[in-house]
C-alpha cells in the first residue's frame, strides 16, 4: 500500500453488517486520535500500551516507513474495533503489534457491549484479508484480553503459546500489601522503611502536566545514573526511547492514563517515577533514582510500590482531559514483566502473557514454523536453567 492511499476499504465482511478499513498512512493514524480515544474508553480490557498516544508516539520512533497496518473496524460512524500492526520481514512475513519491545502488554481495542462479537468477527475478517502471504502474529497479550474474540472468531489455523511471566497484586491500600508478607518480622521491617523515608523527609507530589516533559527529562537522567556501571535495558538510554516517552506521556498524564510523580528532599528531585494506569490496572513502568537514596538507607522499591498503590486501593485520579479513573475500581496492581526476586517479596500472583497466532491456509506453514521456534525456545530456556541450578548446587562446571 502506497503513502498516496493511506486508507482502503477492505472486502465488506461476510458475517456482520459492519465496513472494515486498511489504514497505512502516518498522517493518517495521527488524526484518528480522538476516535481511537473513544473507542479505548470503551474498551474494558485496554491497556496503556494500547493508548493511541503511546501507539502513535512509537511509531513515530520506531516505525518503518510503508509498514503501518491498522485494521479497522466501523459500524455506521462509529470506530468499534482496531488492530494497530505493522509488517515484518524477519524471520517470516508476519504482522505483529505496534509498541515493541518496551511495551508489556499487546492487543487490540473491541468495543465492550452489545456489538462485540460482530465487532470482533469483522476484525478477523479484516485481518485475514489484510495478512495476504503473512503470518500474524499477537505477542504478549494479557490473559482476558480483546484478541480472545477475535481468536475466537478466526476461521484459519490458529495457535495460543504462552509468552512472558508477568507479577500482580491485588489493587488495595499499602497496609494491606504490607498484611501480605509471610511473616510479622518482615511486615514490622517495610512499616520500619516506611517510617525511615519519612525521617529522612522524602515528600513525594505529582507532577502537572505542564511539567511532564522536564521531570521525564530528569527520570532518564537518573536512571542512567542509577545503572551507572551496572547492566542495563540499553534501548532504555537511547534518544529515540527518550523522545517517545516525552511524546506520548504528556497527553496519557492529561487523559489520566499515566501519572509522574517526584520524590524530594529538602527541595531536590531525588526520584521520579512513571506509572501507567488504565481501567483494571495500575503499573509501575520506568523510575529513576539517585544513588544518595541508597547511601541515605532509603528502600527505593517500598518508595515506589507505595506511591503505585495510591492509584489503586484508594482515592481518585483525574486527568486534566476530562477523563476520570476510579483508583478503586482497578483491581490490579501490575508489576509488569519479569520475574525478579525482589517482587516476589510482595507475594505476587504470577500471570502468563499469551501468544496468538492467526494463520490463513496459505500461510499455515508459517504458522507451524512459529510453534517450533516456539518450542526450541523454551527448551534452550528450560536447559539454562537446569545447568544454572546445578551449578549453584556445586554439581555443574564453572
Amino acid at each position: 500500500m502506497t503513502a498516496a492511499a493511506p486508507r482502503t476499504d477492505l472486502r465488506p465482511d461476510l458475517r456482520t453488517d459492519m465496513r472494515t478499513e486498511l489504514c497505512t498512512g502516518e498522517r493518517e493514524f495521527g488524526r484518528l486520535a480522538e476516535e481511537w480515544g473513544r473507542l479505548y474508553r470503551r474498551c474494558g480490557t485496554a491497556t496503556p500500551f494500547q493508548s493511541h498516544a503511546w501507539l502513535h508516539s512509537w511509531w513515530l520512533s520506531y516505525g518503518t516507513r510503508g509498514r503501518l497496518r491498522l485494521v479497522l473496524v466501523r459500524d455506521g460512524g462509529d470506530l468499534v474495533a482496531a488492530a494497530p500492526l505493522m509488517l515484518v520481514r524477519q524471520p517470516w512475513p508476519a504482522l505483529v503489534p505496534l509498541g515493541g519491545s518496551i511495551s508489556d502488554f499487546g492487543d487490540v481495542l473491541i468495543e465492550d457491549g452489545e456489538r462485540a462479537d460482530r465487532a470482533a468477527a469483522a476484525l478477523a475478517d479484516g485481518l485475514a484479508t489484510a495478512a495476504r502471504t503473512a503470518l500474524i502474529d499477537f505477542r504478549e497479550v494479557r490473559p482476558g484480553g480483546a484478541v480472545e474474540r477475535v481468536y475466537a472468531s478466526w476461521r484459519g489455523p490458529r495457535r495460543r503459546v504462552p509468552d512472558s511471566l508477568c507479577l500482580e497484586l491485588p489493587a488495595v491500600p499499602m497496609d494491606d500489601l504490607i498484611g501480605r508478607l509471610a511473616t510479622a518480622k518482615a511486615q514490622q521491617r517495610v512499616r520500619a522503611k516506611l517510617r525511615k523515608l519519612t525521617t529522612l523527609g522524602v515528600e513525594r507530589r505529582a507532577v502537572r502536566p505542564d511539567e511532564v516533559d522536564a521531570a521525564l527529562r530528569r527520570l532518564l537522567e537518573l536512571h542512567r545514573l542509577q545503572w551507572q556501571g551496572r547492566k542495563v535495558t540499553t534501548e532504555h538510554l537511547q534518544e529515540r526511547f527518550a523522545e517517545h516517552l516525552v511524546r506520548s506521556v504528556g497527553p496519557m498524564v492529561r487523559a489520566g492514563d499515566a501519572v509522574v510523580t517526584e520524590f524530594r528532599v529538602a527541595d531536590t528531585v531525588l526520584a521520579v517515577d512513571l506509572t501507567l494506569l488504565s481501567q483494571q490496572l495500575a503499573g509501575g513502568y520506568l523510575y529513576g533514582a539517585h544513588p544518595q537514596l541508597r547511601e541515605r538507607k532509603a528502600d527505593v522499591a517500598t518508595m515506589l510500590l507505595h506511591a503505585c498503590a495510591q492509584h489503586t486501593g484508594t482515592g481518585e485520579h483525574t486527568g486534566t482531559g476530562g477523563h476520570t479513573g476510579t483508583a478503586g475500581e482497578r483491581r490490579v496492581l501490575s508489576l509488569l514483566r519479569g520475574n525478579e526476586p525482589y517482587k516476589h517479596h510482595w507475594r505476587p500472583q504470577p500471570v502468563v502473557n499469551q501468544r496468538f497466532l492467526l494463520a490463513r491456509r496459505r500461510t499455515a506453514p508459517l504458522l507451524s514454523a512459529a510453534v517450533c521456534d516456539v518450542a526450541a525456545r523454551n527448551r534452550g530456556k528450560q536447559l539454562l536453567d537446569r545447568f544454572l541450578s546445578r551449578r549453584e548446587r556445586g554439581g555443574g562446571r564453572p
